[in-house]
């Protein structure tokens, strides 16, 4: 662990620590924790620096740990999948990517505090600050290719919907085919990534960015509306090791029925959080736009679109949906 990690981990309780405590405790002068709590305010987290009273970090969220996450897993998951935990890392999905080069029947699940090159769906940016939100990617090695696995990312909302909904009961739901949003708000997203062959043997990976606590210092870097579940529930959030052990406990499970059940299973629950269900919305199909209404989706995922034509579908790969405020 270095003095960074060291410094963060005891700053979590939110309480005031000398600089002259912590320079005991960890062996350097006063001088190089000043250094470094600049460091960790570059990262985005908010320190106070008072003195005769030393340094406090402002709201802090619970830091992720392996043991606390490990221990409230079923046995049948928690049997078959490698979990780590990583301080900073360019892209959860990436890590897993690689970790799947060679073969292995383990599920692998990366968590981090913070990704410095996290991706969403295009390829945009997505916003990581450090210990604020859930940074998660499930990947495994599917041996019947991806088409198979048709609608998976719409399930994987399903998962997230189940455990969010056992805290709310309104105001959270899906948008087609990867977000997680409230009241037109983007709280998360999901992104499915592949390698290998096309028709055969591959990798898979389930990316899952969710808001839990986002900075004021990092709103400017979202280019889209946001909210997060600390806005959404107050004290009634849950800490991020329970909402990790839950997120992954669902995803997994459904992750492993899936092959035999394809997305047609969750269609229907699917549809009951679909926040644009009969409701106007925007289609983007390259440089066209036009103005249509949801009807639900397919068997396959596909988005239904009640048209002059008739009902369409449209899979995620040949249009993007604004929703008609």
């Amino acid at each position: 662990m270095t003095v960074q990690q060291t410094l963060i981990k005891k700053l979590a309780d939110g309480r005031f620590h000398s600089g002259q405590q912590l320079a005991n405790e960890l062996g350097i002068t006063r001088a190089a924790i000043w250094k470094h709590i600049k460091a960790i305010q570059l990262k985005g987290i908010s320190i106070d620096a008072v003195r005769g009273k030393g340094y406090r970090w402002q709201n802090p969220q619970q830091l992720l740990d392996l043991a606390q996450i490990s221990s409230a897993l079923p046995n049948d998951i928690l049997d078959t999948v490698d979990i780590i935990i990583v301080d900073t890392i360019d892209s959860t999905n990436r890590y897993i990517l690689k970790q799947l080069e060679n073969p292995i029947n383990l599920t692998f699940i990366c968590l981090t505090e913070s990704q410095s090159a996290g991706r969403g769906r295009r390829g945009r940016n997505w916003v990581s600050p450090y210990a604020s939100n859930l940074y998660l990617s499930i990947g495994w090695q599917h041996a019947e290719g991806p088409q198979s696995l048709a609608g998976l990312s719409l399930a994987m909302g399903v998962a997230v919907m189940r455990v969010l909904s056992s805290y709310s009961q309104t105001g959270i739901g899906l948008k087609w085919p990867n977000d997680i949003v409230a009241d037109g708000r983007k709280l998360g997203g999901i992104l499915i990534e592949m390698a290998g062959d096309a028709t055969g043997p591959c990798s898979i990976v389930v990316g899952l960015g969710l808001n839990i606590q986002m900075p004021p210092s990092h709103a400017s870097d979202i280019d889209q509306p946001w909210v997060d579940l600390s806005s959404l529930l107050g004290q009634s959030t849950p800490s991020r090791n329970k909402l990790a052990a839950e997120l992954i406990t669902h995803m997994c499970t459904i992750i492993k029925e899936y092959p035999q059940v394809g997305f047609s299973h969750y269609q229907t629950e699917w549809q009951q959080w679909d926040q644009c269900h009969n409701k106007p919305v925007t289609i983007i199909q390259g440089e066209h736009q036009q103005k249509e209404t949801v009807v639900g989706v397919d068997q396959q995922g596909n988005l239904l679109l009640k048209t002059i034509s008739g009902i369409q579908s449209f899979n995620a790969g040949e249009i993007s949906l604004r929703a008609v405020s």
